[in-house]
């Protein structure tokens, strides 16, 4: 029972909102491509993957990212007693959990077309990658939103065996939301990052934060709306897509960066953001 316990607290099982981002953008590409598939009972079957995947490609990157941080995780108050910078779970012991988890995310991977198949494979590069980007340049919040949002273009190509201009505007949409989110979420360890020597957006604009995530979501929105003019949208499009904008503005209005429990309840907020697009898509 402490074993299970361990895991998942190593795997951030307890902590949904990780897989949800990830899985929000698979989502999305699913139902953008569906409007050309129409095949129903394809769409929810991959549906389940995908959210299986997101699961699983989540919890293996945060090994990942617990193996590579392990060092820096005990100098920081947020994750100094995560399994593995505490000793409860050993660097071998964290390589077999991600072996494992990989296993089975390749196994729902094979269920799908060629191409994408090649690109699921492709993203293992930036999964491996996006850890160490701290320590070399302040945008790694960048490179995370183009490694978390890689779904988007796999779950369009799942269903279309291509990849659409719409998908690739899409993910460059969800790439400036996740810039913006995960900046916000690392005002939570700015004090001890700084003092430890790790980079991030959160510590490049933290005189004038507003601002940045400001014009990260605004760019995110601006390409939304390029998706329904590429698309040729109705208007029902454009009146969901409200929504969205009036929650990235009232994430902005709350902010407080010198505030940890706003800076993570902002975040997490991003989870029915996830939904709003969603919902756009569908009635659109």
């Amino acid at each position: 029972m402490k074993k299970i316990k361990i895991f998942i607290e190593l795997t951030r099982l307890n902590k949904p909102i990780g897989y949800m981002l990830l899985f929000w953008p698979c989502l999305w590409g699913l139902t953008l491509a569906f409007m050309q598939d129409t095949n129903l009972e394809k769409y929810f079957i991959y549906i389940i993957y995908f959210f299986l995947g997101s699961i699983l490609m989540r919890s293996a990157g945060c090994i990942t990212n617990d193996i590579v941080d392990k060092d820096f995780d005990k100098k920081v108050a947020r994750t100094k007693n995560r399994p593995i910078a505490s000793g409860k779970v050993s660097v071998k012991e964290g390589f077999f959990y991600i072996a494992v988890l990989c296993s089975l995310a390749f196994l729902i991977l094979l269920q799908f077309n060629t191409l994408t198949i090649i690109l699921g494979l492709t993203s293992i590069a930036f999964i491996l990658s996006y850890p160490f980007m701290k320590r070399f340049t302040y945008w790694p919040q960048l490179f995370l939103g183009i490694t978390f949002n890689w779904g988007v273009i796999m779950a369009g190509s799942s269903l279309l065996n291509t990849i659409t201009p719409e998908i690739i505007l899409l993910y460059i949409g969800a790439i400036f939301w996740t810039l913006g989110y995960d900046t916000i979420y690392g005002y939570q360890d700015i004090k001890d990052d700084e003092i430890i020597g790790v980079k991030s957006t959160s510590i490049k604009f933290k005189t004038n934060p507003k601002k940045f995530i400001s014009l990260c979501y605004f760019l995110s929105i601006c390409f939304f709306i390029l998706l329904g003019l590429i698309g040729n949208y109705g208007i029902n499009y454009y009146i969901f897509l409200i929504f969205p904008i009036v929650h990235m503005s009232n994430q902005i209005f709350k902010l407080k960066i010198k505030d940890d429990l706003i800076c993570l309840k902002v975040f997490k907020s991003n989870n029915f953001f996830g939904l709003l697009i969603f919902l756009t898509l569908i009635f659109k």
